[in-house]
């Protein structure tokens, strides 16, 4: 029987931990085509999302979007933290995870790491969309303005039902209307 070190044993561990994180769209969820990355690349208010650890506590959250040189696209994401009254942000990186015209991507924000990043609704003018992760554990609804009417997310939030996503658990970000 052969021995195999320790490294080596990690090394195959970890592979198979990696691309057993998939960011790709959850089974039944499909990422909106056509899309244009020119349009949608500057700032987002959040208007609602399913809770997460890395946004807990966080009101008037943005996220930026820009070209890098590389061809990547840089995040980032901003958050007013009232329990320690400082504004926490974020970088990012994103890629594609194919067709550059589907909204379908992955974000990391720590490394090799990435997160499925998948615009599953959006308005014609690019002024809303509706996000999901990788899974049906995250949700977020983004507009360019700082809330959205009734008339919009209540659509939204019939979709999102219908996908599968609990709606009943979304926190509604207080947004400020003073300038950040």
């Amino acid at each position: 029987m052969k021995r195999y070190s320790l490294s080596l044993i990690l090394l195959l561990a970890s592979t198979l931990l990696l691309t057993a994180c998939s960011t790709l769209p959850p089974p039944g969820i499909q990422p909106v085509s056509g899309f244009e990355l020119t349009r949608y690349s500057g700032q987002w208010h959040e208007i609602a999302r399913l809770d997460n650890r890395f946004e807990r506590g966080l009101s008037q959250v943005s996220a930026t979007y820009s070209l890098n040189a590389d061809g990547s696209i840089k995040v980032v994401n901003r958050g007013y933290d009232q329990a320690s009254a400082s504004w926490k942000e974020a970088q990012g990186r994103a890629l594609f995870n194919g067709d550059s015209h589907v909204a379908s991507l992955k974000v990391s924000f720590f490394g090799p790491f990435y997160g499925g990043y998948h615009v599953v609704a959006l308005d014609p003018d690019y002024q809303w969309a509706m996000v999901a992760g990788n899974d049906r554990d995250y949700l977020w609804i983004l507009a360019r303005d700082k809330q959205l009417p009734q008339t919009v997310t209540q659509p939204l939030l019939r979709q999102a039902a219908s996908l599968g996503f609990d709606t009943a658990s979304l926190i509604w970000v207080k947004q400020s209307t003073a300038s950040q």
